[in-house]
């Protein structure tokens, strides 16, 4: 168990009494559990079957629908009136894998080792879905009740118990024989229910508690973008007078505005370059798109890639404080391509491939337009200008260098990047700290199951 999660347990868990005689269970990473508790392995409390059932159309079979992975990632209970996959089955498969009240499915084999032994309990009898393919079928026997088991699994999945290994390139996986032979505590089976009814009922109130506090972050990161687009769009002064702008997507802006091409903003966009290979001698820091910090509007070096750049050619494309850079290709749906953030880094570096350095005209001032650059990301103005190719976007540049835009003198530029800096980091600080609760809320939900379903807590009278 981690430090994190011991030191919960000394806290919000001592509310909570302990079980009245101990034992110790053999097991090291189990400890002591209560004195009329057992030991088991998997398969002496249940059946375990690793699915092969995967999705196929053959004419003559049954038509089923498939439980899989991401079904059981993305929820803990397994109900009949969830969107699963369509496909058919032989009548050996519907016998063996169709989903029973009670039923534990777990993942055996992810692209993550952490993602392996995520565990869902079958809420009712499913006789027309199958267990599918990258999923484990465990059915509990008399002595073992699913919800417990379930919860169980995963107080301690990979971490103490299950030894996952590579399987592939690019996944891991868990044998048959790592499942049958994890080790449960096991209470008795009406202490079982009572265990699995009390963490029902008080994972959901954390659940409600973590989904409440998401949704502020929602309407704070939602705030914190019309921050920006009013205070580029706008102004700061909300009585200054305003006149059309003559742009579609831009209306009224303050009349001592002017309204100018993006290219006039700029006094060069230059593609990067990837270079070679790494060697110690002419290496330089290339700064991808996955480098870009699209909420600070700044490239995060944490984890530089280094590349080999001829000095010739370094000598005309090095980033310097305050250059902008632009996402010329790549994106996606739902993350198109066209971000900008500013280099104010002091070391040697050039943009990639998939980037392109725009060096700012004396007029204006970087930070004020990367924060006018924000606004028209999130005004999805550059969506307009996005050509695809073989699965990839791809931003032109000069089409969107042509969008017109109100543009205060540099003066008021600063005034409005040094205000969106200052209110921008009070909203930053706020949603730190919702992520920092909704940390410790998760960390508790972790340690209150652990806790219960290893006998550290006697929940017992709090489970009615």
């Amino acid at each position: 168990m981690s430090e994190t999660i011991e030191s919960v347990l000394k806290g919000e868990l001592r509310r909570f009494k302990s079980y009245p005689t101990y034992k110790d269970s053999g097991v090291e990473w189990l400890g002591d559990i209560p004195a009329d508790w057992g030991v088991n392995r998997l398969k002496e409390v249940a059946t375990i079957q690793m699915s092969s059932v995967d999705k196929k159309s053959v004419d003559g079979q049954d038509e089923v629908e498939l439980c899989n992975y991401t079904d059981v990632y993305y929820h803990d209970r397994i109900t009949p009136d969830m969107p699963f996959m369509k496909a058919t089955a032989p009548r050996e498969q519907v016998r063996r894998f169709a989903l029973r009240a009670g039923d534990v499915l777990i993942t055996k084999d992810s692209e993550s080792w952490t993602d392996i032994a995520v565990p869902a309990v079958v809420v009712a009898d499913m006789p027309n879905v199958l267990c599918g393919y990258h999923l484990a079928h465990i059915r509990p026997k008399t002595v073992m009740d699913g919800a417990f088991l379930s919860r169980a699994i995963a107080a301690v999945g990979p971490r103490d118990q299950f030894r996952v290994a590579a399987n592939g390139v690019t996944r891991f996986a868990i044998g048959t024989e790592a499942v049958t032979t994890a080790v449960f505590a096991v209470p008795p089976l009406s202490e079982q229910r009572e265990i699995a009814a009390f963490l029902d009922r008080e994972t959901a109130r954390i659940d409600a508690l973590i989904a409440r506090k998401e949704r502020l972050i929602t309407l704070l990161q939602e705030r914190r973008t019309a921050l920006i687009t009013r205070a580029v769009t706008k102004g700061l002064n909300p009585a200054s007078p305003m006149k059309d702008s003559g742009v579609e997507w831009l209306g009224e802006i303050p009349a001592h505005w002017e309204v100018k091409p993006l290219r006039t903003t700029v006094v060069s966009c230059q593609n990067g370059v990837w270079g070679d290979d790494a060697d110690a001698e002419t290496d330089v820091i290339c700064v991808r798109v996955a480098d870009f910090d699209r909420v600070a509007l700044s490239v995060d070096l944490s984890d530089p890639t280094l590349r080999k750049i001829e000095p010739r050619i370094l000598a005309n494309r090095m980033l310097r404080a305050g250059d902008l850079l632009l996402e010329k290709s790549g994106g996606g749906e739902n993350q198109p391509v066209g971000a900008v953030v500013m280099y104010s880094h002091p070391y040697p570096a050039v943009c990639s491939n998939f980037v392109a350095r725009v060096v700012v005209a004396r007029t204006c001032q970087p930070e004020f337009l990367a924060y006018l650059h924000k606004a028209l990301y999130s005004l999805r103005v550059n969506t307009r200008h996005i050509k695809q190719s073989t699965g990839i976007q791809n931003l032109d540049s000069s089409s969107y260098f042509a969008e017109n835009v109100g543009l205060p003198r540099l003066e008021e530029q600063s005034k409005i990047s040094s205000y969106l800096s200052r209110e921008t980091y009070r909203i930053d600080v706020l949603i730190a700290r919702v992520r920092a609760a909704i940390t410790r809320l998760d960390e508790f939900r972790t340690a209150l199951i652990s806790a219960a379903v290893t006998g550290k807590i006697d929940v017992r009278e709090t489970a009615q």
